[in-house]
């Protein structure tokens, strides 16, 4: 039989530290050195460790480097995984770091099995993550150079007025009859509200390629399934399944809310038990799409008029799951609003057990 080895690497832009381990407790631990990152040099380095007819199992953290590693290593024929950085045993009286432990430590915990795996998109879905982080950066800026806008507005007395919605049309009305006496002034405002049309364009147009892509995502099921639910629309739910991924390795919805750090932290030892906020672990984007769509279950159970036709298009089923959880969660909301919790906590405890909902509707997506 061939004899398995363990390789660790240690990944980083221009280089990647490697360390091998064979199975078993008193296995040899050797350091193979450095190697450029490169295919070329990642199949030479495989090429070379796989000359005595060895098993190979790779292993690194997942960072900034993406998973074309991990997808060479599986085409070479070998094992990978790439491990989740924060669920890696570190030792607190250990205080030095370098390449060489790093991937040393990556070899041993993998040999001992003690690595969590995160789960790998397939390139389509990458690639849809990736449009969608575009799409958020674009959001981001939109924000900044409204913020910007009236801020300078703010400098200079000019006040929408009160209780009146900024960025609206009769705002942007409001915007063009705006001018100043000093011509740097009616410069700075000028490039200010060109700079939010400009990202508002960009966002837009990225929203409409998400749209026209989805055909060709494996997730465009769930997608168009959880349009159905109350505060979800395509883009929110594009956003969700992109980051999260396939909801079918999560076994409970438990799972999927503990993933996403929405149940509460503890500290507890003997007969004291302290539970504080939720941990927020996992994604925050995500998490920051369901606690958005949890606010809009403050209002009683109903059927909106835009959410008719999404509604009717949709499978028994998944209507029936939608319709429990506005009945489920309206009801939460008002019962742990009469408790005297604050909106936010309540908010936050809603986003929790929607996340059972989308499971279920997940699940049954996946079974159909």
């Amino acid at each position: 039989m061939s004899k398995l080895l363990y390789v660790g690497l240690d990944v980083h832009k221009e280089t990647i530290s490697v360390t091998t381990a064979e199975e078993g407790r008193t296995g040899t631990i050797c350091f193979i050195g450095t190697i450029p990152n490169t295919p070329t040099d990642i199949a030479r380095m495989a090429k070379r460790l796989n000359k005595n007819g060895h098993q190979l199992e790779f292993c690194y953290e997942a960072g900034g480097c993406g998973y074309g590693i991990y997808r060479q290593i599986l085409e070479l024929g070998h094992g990978c995984l790439v491990a989740a950085p924060s669920l890696i045993a570190r030792k607190p009286g250990d205080h030095i770091k370098n390449d060489r432990r790093d991937s040393q430590k990556l070899a041993i915990q993998h040999r001992a099995g003690n690595l969590t795996p995160v789960w790998v998109p397939d390139p389509v879905h990458e690639a849809i993550r990736d449009l969608v982080r575009a799409r958020m950066d674009a959001a981001t800026q939109l924000t900044r150079a409204r913020q910007q806008c009236l801020a300078f507005l703010l400098r200079h007395g000019r006040i929408y007025g009160p209780n009146k919605k900024n960025w609206t049309i009769r705002h942007r009305r409001w915007l063009g009859l705006q001018t100043f006496e000093q011509k740097p002034h009616q410069i700075v405002f000028q490039d200010y509200v060109e700079a939010v049309w400009a990202a508002q364009e960009r966002r837009e147009q990225l929203e409409t390629r998400i749209t026209t892509m989805l055909s060709e995502w494996s997730m465009a099921p769930v997608v168009d399934a959880l349009r159905a639910m109350r505060g979800l629309d395509t883009m929110s739910a594009v956003i969700f399944m992109s980051t999260i991924g396939d909801l079918g390795r999560f076994e409970t919805p438990r799972q999927l809310m503990a993933y996403l750090g929405l149940v509460p932290s503890e500290q507890s030892s003997g007969s004291r038990i302290w539970r504080g906020g939720i941990t927020k672990a996992g994604n925050a984007e995500a998490r920051r799409v369901l606690v958005e769509a949890a606010w809009s279950y403050r209002y009683p159970p109903r059927l909106a008029s835009e959410k008719i036709q999404v509604v009717a298009e949709q499978a028994k089923a998944i209507r029936d799951i939608a319709w429990k959880a506005q009945l489920r969660l309206c009801e939460r909301y008002r019962k742990l609003s009469a408790t005297g919790k604050k909106p936010t906590v309540v908010v936050t405890a809603i986003a929790r057990e929607l996340c059972g909902f989308i499971w279920a509707i997940g699940r049954e997506v996946t079974l159909t």
